[in-house]
């Protein structure tokens, strides 16, 4: 009887990660859809090939290096020893944080879309998620942590706390696209005489499509982070939700109803949502979602006009800045409850 207990028990973890790790593949389709209704449409095609590629080196990459990099752990054994005595529950866990690390080429390519060449960006990319990603991975959620955190702890009064990547997935991501999209510069014809001339979006639909499968996908990728039946919370579906709405509001009336600000305002609330969606109120949520929308919208455009930086889909606002403020306001919620 016991065993049957614990053989359910492993049984229900794989299934619910490996449900998460769908959910969240999806969003990769998000990704490409957002970039595709971006980008001009002479270059649609290869942003679709571009995204899909990236995902399929980042599995290879991250299940030979990146994965035992980041948590000590190998798949070099018999396919008897990968089952184990847990159901393949640490292959499934593979197959979830794999679709964090592929996450970084992705918000990338975004950045520094219609100007990298297709050989060179899928190969950084898979040394980012072979090497790069994995020792920061490792640091805040892996075999290295217990140092780092506790220094933190030790320094400071609490450890570092990301639930679910809005730092160490997306800050990460838009901070090390900033110099891509720098040293490549800018598209021709954006900036003319050192006045801004923005190229239109060729697909507002395509776009929408990829906010819409990023957003449902975001379940998976926050409320599954607790990697275990027992440790699902709804709190963080809820707060999840509540920072969603609360990046579209805040974007409609920062925006002026620009779709395209309305669409990643809701990304925005989902990334600041990410540190801090197991501690949080609901109400703390939406404005913690509200404040990442504002952050975006106006880092985006200080971003494109001020500081005259032609980064496409505006990940650095987006992923590096807002998911800096989802890191600093899950810090500010630990401070608050001591």
């Amino acid at each position: 009887m016991e065993k049957s207990l614990i053989a359910l028990q492993h049984g229900g973890d794989v299934l619910f990660l490996l449900l998460g790790a769908v959910m969240v593949f999806a969003m990769h389709a998000g990704f490409a859809f957002l970039e595709v209704g971006t980008v001009r449409q002479k270059n649609q095609v290869n942003a679709f090939v571009k995204i899909l590629s990236d995902w399929s080196v980042s599995t290879v990459v991250y299940f030979l290096i990146g994965y035992p990099i980041s948590y000590g752990i190998h798949f070099y054994t018999s396919a008897a020893g990968l089952l184990g005595d847990n159901q393949g529950y640490e292959l499934v866990r593979f197959f979830f944080l794999l679709c964090f690390a592929a996450c970084i080429p992705a918000i990338i390519s975004g950045g520094i879309a219609e100007r990298a060449k297709f050989w060179p960006q899928v190969i950084a990319g898979g040394i980012f998620v072979g090497i790069s990603y994995p020792i920061f991975e490792s640091l805040i959620w892996g075999q290295n942590s217990a140092g780092l955190q506790g220094f933190f702890e030790a320094t400071f009064g609490a450890p570092f706390h990301d639930f679910a990547g809005s730092v160490v997935v997306h800050s990460l991501g838009g901070w090390l696209a900033l110099p891509a999209v720098i040293i490549l510069g800018p598209r021709m014809g954006r900036f003319v005489r050192g006045r801004s001339r923005a190229i239109p979006v060729s697909n507002i639909p395509f776009l929408a499509l990829g906010s819409w499968i990023l957003a449902v996908g975001w379940f998976g990728f926050n409320v599954m982070s607790a990697q275990s039946l027992d440790g699902v919370s709804g709190l963080v579906a809820v707060n999840s939700l509540l920072a969603m709405v609360g990046g579209v509001l805040f974007a409609l009336v920062a925006g002026k109803n620009d779709p395209g600000f309305i669409h990643n305002g809701a990304l925005a609330g989902l990334i600041a949502i990410c540190a801090g969606s197991d501690l949080v109120h609901p109400i703390g949520a939406f404005f913690v979602g509200g404040i990442g929308s504002l952050v975006f919208v106006y880092g985006y455009q200080f971003e494109q006009e001020k500081l005259q930086i032609d980064d496409v889909l505006g990940v650095w606002p987006l992923h590096g800045v807002v998911g800096t403020w989802g890191g600093i306001s899950a810090g500010i919620c630990l401070w608050l409850s001591v």
